[in-house]
């Protein structure tokens, strides 16, 4: 990618967005463009190099007709069944259309912040065994580094298992 490419997508409106809601938060991260999109966790981890584990995946559920937000390890699928007990309520999968309503971000760069109102988050349990995780950061081509501890502070969220 070339560097006004790179630069137009540090530049991006999401990004921005979650840029502002990191600073907002007291947290000061630099938001990585990667070469190349990274759509899925394995493409993250081999772009950065890091274990796929130490990819915050950010998917979007429904419950309840609102989003809920599940960062899970990217080593792991997420269990609708689960995610149901903890949030006491039926989980299903959410598509690509209610994900960027309720986040303004599409599949492959869901950021843990940066959207338009807040979303229930759940923190999948095993990322913790990581001292950094990266998470998208708005744009499926930028992530940030961030902690366990750190996703849960800036985005409020619940620890679960995500999987038996």
């Amino acid at each position: 990618m070339t560097e006004a490419a790179t630069e137009g997508i540090g530049a991006h409106p999401n990004v921005q967005r979650v840029r502002s809601a990191l600073q907002a938060a007291g947290v000061e991260r630099d938001i990585v463009v990667l070469p190349e999109s990274a759509p899925t966790a394995a493409a993250a981890a081999q772009q950065l190099g890091c274990d796929v584990g130490a990819i915050a995946n950010s998917l979007i559920f429904t419950c309840d007709g609102a989003p809920l937000l599940v960062l899970t390890s990217g080593a792991h699928r997420a269990d609708t069944k689960l995610l149901s007990a903890a949030a006491g309520s039926r989980v299903g999968r959410a598509d690509a259309e209610f994900v960027r309503e309720h986040t303004g971000q599409p599949i492959g760069g869901v950021a843990p912040v940066g959207h338009g109102q807040p979303v229930r988050t759940f923190v999948d349990r095993w990322l913790a065994r990581y001292d950094e995780v990266w998470a998208a950061a708005g744009h499926p081509y930028t992530v940030f580094p961030t902690t366990f501890d750190e996703l849960l502070a800036i985005t409020g969220g619940t620890v679960v298992d995500v999987q038996p």
